[in-house]
């Protein structure tokens, strides 16, 4: 079948879109993973207590 200019508008713009949903499918399925990590991730250590160091006035 012979396709007309405007059919093949159409479809090149419809492969377009298609990529272009796999690829936010795909950047989803890597945030969601590396949301997952960051949610795993040991805490932070507690910070030390501040210690007031003395201060000579000689």
């Amino acid at each position: 079948m012979i396709m007309t200019h405007t059919e093949q508008v159409i479809a090149n713009a419809l492969a377009l879109v298609e990529a272009s949903r796999a690829t936010r499918e795909r950047d989803q399925l890597r945030r969601a993973e590396w949301q997952k990590k960051v949610d795993i991730s040991r805490p932070l250590p507690p910070l030390p207590r501040p210690v007031q160091l003395p201060l000579a006035l000689n």
